[in-house]
Parts: structure tokens; sequence; C-alpha cells
């Protein structure tokens, strides 16, 4: 049995998404410490403040599997160099309402995948300054910008290229090691308390 359940929150809900592909071939890197566990947000309405409470079942759905994660995984395209409108649009389902941020002390990363030279630095930095503010404590490095290529997964979906499989696997230990260190710290502090 896993010892720590990672979030995974993709933003894209396209059938054959390279993002998702990204998502499920990294979360195949982890170890078997951690459970990467998908976390549904394409069934989400389009935020209202007028629907907080009583919230929708599919957000109060969203709220608690984000609380019962240790770490979060954010998977992100970029549409017109920023994160999309669906993944935005969790991330204010899951921090509202005021004084009930489910988000709040969650250890992060980001990763992102396109086919286009730029890749998703842009989404990327749009995306680390909104995780900020609703605290996500994210890590900074390694950076995990990924050229989709045809030939960058194999057939069972893990990651063929050993050059980007060695960089995306620094990546998840590195993540790996922060997750330990905030969730095992929290454990230390209410133990203390």
């Amino acid at each position: 049995m896993a010892s720590y359940s990672i979030g995974v929150l993709v933003g894209s809900a396209r059938k054959g998404s390279i993002n998702q592909k990204l998502a499920n071939a990294l979360s195949k890197l982890g170890g078997k410490d951690f459970e990467f566990r998908p976390i549904k947000i394409d069934d989400l309405p389009m935020f209202n403040q007028d629907l907080e409470e009583p919230a929708p079942a599919s957000v109060e759905r969203f709220r608690k599997d984000i609380r019962a994660s240790d770490g979060l995984m954010f998977v992100t395209p970029e549409y017109n160099r920023s994160t999309t409108p669906l993944l935005l649009n969790a991330i204010s389902w899951g921090s509202r309402p005021y004084g009930h941020n489910a988000f709040t002390g969650k250890p992060g990363m980001i990763a992102g995948a396109s086919g286009g030279v730029i890749r998703t630095a842009a989404a990327q930095a749009h995306l680390r300054d909104i995780l900020g503010v609703v605290d996500v404590r994210l890590i900074g490095q390694p950076e995990a910008y990924v050229h989709f290529t045809d030939d960058l997964l194999a057939a069972d979906g893990t990651i063929a290229d050993e050059t980007q499989r060695t960089a995306l696997k620094k990546k998840i230990d590195a993540f790996i090691d922060w997750v330990v260190l905030v969730t095992d710290g929290k454990k230390e502090k209410k133990a203390a308390a």
C-alpha cells in the first residue's frame, strides 16, 4: 500500500490529450510508496459564487480529493500563453469559499507538454503565480517543459526517450522529496502540539 497520495490535475479533457499521456507517464516514475490519483475536473460547473453554498456534488467531491492528497501534480497545456480555462476553473472552486481553501499548504509541482518549440513555459509561469496565491507550495527546480513528439512514449505509456526520462525522473524525485518533507513536517508539528 502506498504511503503518500498524489493528486493529479490535468488541464485538458481532450480525448488523446498529450498532457494526459504525460501525466500518466510521470505517475509511473513515482515509485511504490506513492499513489498518483487522477482528480476529475471536467465535470465541475463554471465557477459562480452564487453556487458556493451549498456547493454542487462534483465540487464537494473535488475539494475532498484535494484535501485527501499529500501532494498535487499539475500538468498543463498552453492556451494563448496561459494555462487552460478548465484548470483555472478547478483552482477557483478549490480555493473557495473564502477561509476554506482546499489547496492551503499542499506541496506541488507543475509540468506540461506541447508539440511546439516554446513548449508550456508561459502557461507554467502563469500557473505558478496563481498557485502561489492559493498557497500551493511548489518546487521550483528542476523544471519540466516537455516537447511532445511521436517517439516520446513507448507503447506501454512509459517515457521512451532516455534523455527525457532521466530529466523527468529528476523532477519526480525532487517532487517526492518535497512531498515527504512537507507532509512529515506537518505530522511532526501536529504530534508536538
